[in-house]
């Protein structure tokens, strides 16, 4: 894998709601669409949250996952990385049904409880598509993402050992490095695993590039060469991090889940914008970005064939 880049894209996620942009894609023929048109501008691997096909509220419902996971798969050859995380407010039981019932190869897999504030967001906006939403961000200033030591340990092993599913472990401090740590020294968690480095989201570890260094050696000290490892932010710290990422040797993450702009007050149009721009400057920087098949063979995941969808 040296010199190459995995881009995952995160297609529509459970934090941004539809009246934030027209381009975020919340009816299953629409997520389809768009991810599908990630893959073929360089994704290897597709992050995958689920939504109401009639209000775009984030769904757990694995009927609508399973109106677009086959459409997916048929479409293009990208990994797919299912969501365990799933949207505010639901149950961990909620949150497992759609993998449970998919068995991809990856899944995410939140390293650790925190405070998850996305209320801010509710300021930007005066009129809203659906009564939903407002309530929906407001509400998070009173709001934990539960995801304790028993909860991970449930995931693995429902998801990964029964399964053979893989795992995007999302830790958004340097806490939760830690966390995964415990689970690799009780070897719940085998490498070659998966780091995502998550910055800029409020209860989280914050966007300064220090953060992204410290972030890195943490890592290094604990897990050496045994992992793989990716970075997103939040907002317009989206492309930046990518970038330097990217420069550091790591893999990276863009898509309407973590970012709706596409540069300086520019409401991105598609998640495959996104992808575009960070593979120009990754070619640019005089990286290749990876296969599928290549992050297939780095992250020792089971193939396509094996799932259930």
């Amino acid at each position: 894998m040296a010199n190459k880049v995995i881009i995952s894209c995160a297609i529509t996620g459970g934090i941004h709601t539809p009246t934030m942009s027209d381009a975020l894609p919340y009816r299953p023929e629409d997520i389809a669409q768009q991810a599908i048109a990630a893959a073929e501008a360089g994704a290897a691997i597709l992050h995958l949250h689920a939504r109401d096909p009639e209000t775009g509220r984030p769904s757990p419902d694995p009927a609508v996952f399973m109106r677009f996971l086959p459409v997916i798969k048929q479409g293009c050859d990208a990994v797919v990385n299912i969501t365990t995380g799933g949207g505010l407010n639901m149950t961990v039981e909620q949150r497992l049904e759609a993998p449970l019932l998919a068995k991809p190869e990856m899944c995410s897999l939140n390293m650790g409880s925190m405070n998850f504030g996305i209320y801010p967001l509710a300021d930007r906006y005066k009129s809203w598509k659906f009564d939903w939403e407002e309530p929906y961000l407001r509400g998070t200033d009173d709001f934990i993402f539960r995801n304790t030591f028993r909860d991970i340990e449930r995931i693995i092993k429902m998801l990964g050992e029964e399964h053979g599913t893989r795992f995007e472990h999302e830790c958004y401090d340097v806490g939760h490095l830690y966390n995964l740590a415990h689970f690799v020294d009780r070897k719940l968690i085998k490498p070659p695993f998966f780091v995502q480095m998550i910055f800029g989201i409020l209860g989280g570890i914050g966007p300064d590039m220090r953060n992204l260094m410290f972030m890195k050696e943490t890592a290094d000290r604990l897990f050496g060469d045994a992992y793989q490892w990716s970075v997103l932010a939040a907002g317009r710290h989206q492309i930046p991090f990518a970038t330097q990422a990217a420069m550091m040797g790591g893999n990276i993450r863009v898509g309407l889940e973590d970012s709706l702009y596409i540069g300086r007050g520019q409401l991105a149009t598609s998640n495959a914008e996104q992808v575009t721009k960070m593979r120009h400057i990754i070619e640019q920087l005089g990286y290749e970005i990876a296969t599928p098949a290549e992050a297939r063979a780095a992250l020792a995941l089971k193939g396509a064939d094996r799932v259930g969808f």
